[in-house]
């Protein structure tokens, strides 16, 4: 079986210049190139299972990354890069950790490292130092979505300013009782978001002179489920309620919504909620929410990748995608 090696050594350069000229990736040559692919015909090396790729160095095909399918947001996010990549006549391949994180291993250095792909788009993911020289090793165009990742760049949305707006819109009403429902790292998996939201609102509160009162935080972990029960805990236990709650994410509000209806609590009239997102369910369940649009995210980091695959120079720091508050009946002014 002949292996990239075999292509090095036939025509005297290194495996990642071989690499790299047999991806039409910069850095090579017009000669170098010319030699690695008649070589790489002359010896039989095909890197993917479609030989004809060897003549452009495109593999028409672009993977993505993700730690689960399920969610919103990752569903969300796929589908305006499957918009995107259908348009360009590239094919997607999803490379999914199925939530637990426990296959990593798999997923890097076997799936992706034996699939040949023009470009790899990763979403909300920390990533191991290993898995960064992964990446490295790949030398294609590597972009992230939904927050950052030391050392890639990533298209998001400021979420600072969007807790800044969420909760300034609370104190607007009147708000100074005001309670956080938080975010996390399930599986390691979601890494600088969960931190710059709890942070943006840590700030946002001080910045007002309010009290920060510990017993109204409560562990959510970007969850329906979870939010419910933590929240539906904090209301009946509390000896004070706080008027307001701040959810980092929708799908947390909906909980915090379940638990306030459960106990009979008015929204909003005796309790305002808002939260991040305007999921596809906020609006019929009344949510205020400040609004991101995942699908635009993700046709925006393709077309940032295939615009480097077409010879553009890299964006190295794409701008903040946009968000807006959203004005629902769940938020109203502090209870008389």
């Amino acid at each position: 079986m002949v292996i990239i090696e075999d292509v090095a050594a036939a025509t005297g350069v290194s495996t990642a210049t071989v690499s790299r000229a047999l991806r039409g990736l910069n850095g090579v040559s017009a000669g170098t190139r010319d030699r690695v692919l008649r070589a790489a015909q002359d010896l039989g090396y095909v890197p993917s299972s479609a030989a004809s790729g060897l003549a452009s160095g495109r593999t028409m095909a672009m993977g993505v990354l993700l730690p689960l399918i399920e969610r919103w947001y990752f569903s969300a996010v796929l589908e305006g890069v499957d918009r995107q990549l259908r348009a360009a006549g590239y094919d997607l391949i999803v490379f999914s950790l199925g939530g637990t994180g426990t296959n990593r291993e798999r997923v890097f250095h076997r799936s992706i490292l034996r699939k040949r792909i023009d470009a790899l788009l990763v979403m909300c993911m920390e990533l191991t130092e290993d898995e960064h020289r992964s990446l490295r090793e790949l030398e294609s165009p590597t972009i992230v979505v939904g927050g950052s990742v030391q050392g890639v760049r990533h298209v998001s949305i400021d979420d600072a300013a969007a807790v800044r707006d969420a909760v300034r819109h609370l104190i607007s009403l009147g708000h100074r009782k005001i309670g956080h429902v938080r975010g996390g790292g399930s599986y390691g998996l979601y890494f600088e978001v969960p931190r710059i939201r709890e942070e943006s609102w840590l700030q946002t509160m001080a910045e007002h002179g309010l009290p920060v009162r510990e017993e109204w935080s409560v562990f959510g972990d970007f969850r329906f489920g979870e939010a419910k029960l933590a929240v539906k805990q904090m209301l009946s236990t509390v000896d004070e309620r706080p008027t307001a709650l701040f959810c980092s994410s929708d799908e947390m509000a909906f909980g915090a919504l379940t638990a306030a209806a459960e106990l009979g609590i008015r929204v909003p009239e005796e309790l305002s909620i808002i939260g991040i997102d305007d999921h596809e369910f906020s609006e019929p369940m009344g949510l205020t929410t400040v609004r991101q649009m995942p699908e635009e995210q993700g046709a925006f980091a393709v077309d940032l990748l295939l615009g480097e695959l077409a010879g553009q120079t890299p964006l190295l720091t794409p701008p903040a995608q946009p968000h807006e508050l959203i004005l629902r009946s769940s938020t109203g002014p502090v209870p008389a």
